[in-house]
């Protein structure tokens, strides 16, 4: 549901991509073995290629020769290139590690929760209201089974061709709700996202640090490492609570189940957010 935490997002997404290298580096057998001293691996037989058809043209109409080179594997790779050295700079600062879990900081956020809490009560209504029209749907299915004998052919396919229509009407109906609700849920979090950078690199500045790490990511760490609660506390100082939008209809959806764009669910517009506890 996280749209954005740039810095964050990065990091996590190299420390993912390292971890597949470092497995596979630490599946060897612990030590280095030259090229020239490793095991050589068994040599396989090729198959017995075809005989190519007269004036080299095999069946596919490659040349013989083009069609050796593409069963040999895949082409050569270019050479790396020798480039020349850049010029001296400054060499980085040294390295003032925090840590921070994200995961957690959300979940103890009053805003967040506030937002779970309005999300999760539209979503009610809305699979109460899909309940009711699959009831209903039922009821007609039955009533059409239970006229078959008394309705003609042309009777019966006008009554199954209504209720698919309708069927179909209300699906296109739920979903666009549903697409709705996602949307103001977005736009909700993404408040919350905003503020959290900011106070990350606020909290990390008050300590002198120069590099914030995901929790998850590092082994071992001290406690005077993890700021994790100095983050929640003054998120929540900050932006105790985010008021949710009204869930807008998408107009595409809209005009093709005949709805109002406006239309919202399990919050009047004008409405406060309600306030939430620390938990």
């Amino acid at each position: 549901m996280f749209r954005r935490l740039t810095a964050i997002s990065a990091l996590a997404a190299l420390l993912a991509g390292a971890a597949p290298a470092l497995a596979q580096t630490s599946s060897g057998p612990g030590y280095f073995i030259p090229h020239a001293a490793a095991p050589a691996a068994a040599a396989h037989k090729p198959a017995k290629a075809a005989e190519p058809a007269p004036g080299g043209i095999t069946q596919n109409g490659m040349t013989t020769e083009a069609a050796g080179n593409g069963a040999a594997g895949q082409p050569e790779l270019p050479a790396i290139p020798v480039l020349p050295a850049l010029p001296k700079e400054a060499p980085p600062p040294a390295p003032v590690m925090g840590v921070l879990s994200v995961p957690q900081v959300m979940q103890n956020s009053t805003a967040a929760q506030g937002v779970q809490n309005i999300i999760q009560a539209r979503q009610g209504l809305l699979r109460q209201e899909a309940q009711a029209d699959r009831s209903k749907w039922e009821k007609q299915q039955a009533a059409i089974n239970a006229e078959k004998g008394k309705l003609s052919q042309d009777q019966l396919k006008a009554k199954i061709t209504q209720v698919q229509s309708e069927i179909q009407a209300a699906q296109v109906k739920l979903s666009g709700e549903n697409q709705g609700i996602e949307n103001s849920a977005k736009i909700a979090l993404g408040k919350i996202e905003s503020t959290l950078i900011a106070v990350i690199r606020q909290v990390s500045q008050a300590h002198g640090m120069n590099l914030v790490l995901h929790r998850s990511q590092v082994a071992l760490n001290v406690n005077e490492f993890d700021i994790t609660k100095e983050v929640t506390d003054q998120l929540n100082k900050l932006l105790p609570s985010v008021e949710v939008p009204p869930t807008v209809i998408p107009k595409h959806v809209a005009t093709d189940s005949n709805m109002d764009p406006n239309q919202f669910n399990g919050q009047d517009p004008n409405q406060d957010p309600v306030p939430q506890q620390n938990q």
